[in-house]
């Protein structure tokens, strides 16, 4: 995992096209608080979130508490939390009722995928709307879209959104594959437009700008009628 430092304490850590026949990476986030570190997803196993903590410790942050985000309940975002067992990992109810029902078929499904460990380590902090941590200026929301289990993390001191899947992997298709609906998705957008962010960090694609917005709004439509096709 390359770290790529966005500000003082927000860095992404990518894995370009992570394994044979992905075209996209996998982005993980971290945001040194003053108060707490924010790891946002944990990619495929130990192995993806290691990096994140060597960073942590060289940075001299490692006796500040782990705050660790699923912004979904899909095998790419969760199976690196075992590595934070003993930590607050936090999702939707509806991401660890999924995860919970889910985790071991997914393992032998894409077990092939596996980084390090992935053994099962469910979320244990759940949330309906948001959470606030406002010693750090964080602001974590349920943001349906991609999946009805989404949610977001909102970095108001830096003006950084980290959205998981909610914007798609590559920008010729900047719309993900919505498994909720086109008006789900259409609000979401609009809640996204009410954040003063300047840069959006997605799951598997490049940073974008507020102009992504716009580019998503677009696009919407043509990209839902092509989903249902499929």
């Amino acid at each position: 995992m390359k770290p790529i430092k966005l500000t003082d304490r927000n860095i992404m850590f990518t894995q370009e096209k992570p394994f044979e026949g992905m075209d996209f990476d996998l982005n993980l986030g971290l945001i040194l608080g003053r108060m707490n570190n924010y790891v946002i997803d944990t990619g495929f196993g130990s192995g993806s979130v290691d990096p994140i903590l060597d960073y942590v410790h060289e940075a001299g942050g490692g006796e500040k508490p782990f705050y660790v985000v699923n912004t979904h309940s899909h095998w790419d975002h969760v199976w690196g939390n075992c590595v934070f067992e003993n930590c607050v990992i936090i999702a939707h109810p509806l991401c660890r009722e999924i995860c919970a029902r889910g985790w071991d078929g997914d393992l032998t499904k894409w077990g092939k995928y596996i980084h390090g460990d992935a053994r099962r380590s469910l979320p244990n902090m759940t949330f309906d709307s948001a959470l606030f941590f406002p010693d750090d200026g964080i602001t974590i929301f349920h943001s349906p879209g991609h999946t009805e289990d989404c949610i977001s993390v909102y970095d108001e001191v830096d003006k950084i959104l980290y959205a998981g899947d909610n914007i798609g992997d590559l920008n010729s298709e900047i719309i993900p594959h919505i498994e909720t609906d086109r008006d789900t998705f259409a609000k979401l957008i609009e809640m996204y437009k009410l954040l003063p962010f300047e840069t959006v960090v997605c799951g598997h694609n490049k940073p974008q700008g507020r102009e992504v917005l716009e580019k998503m709004a677009q696009e919407l439509d043509a990209a839902w009628a092509r989903q249902q096709k499929t």
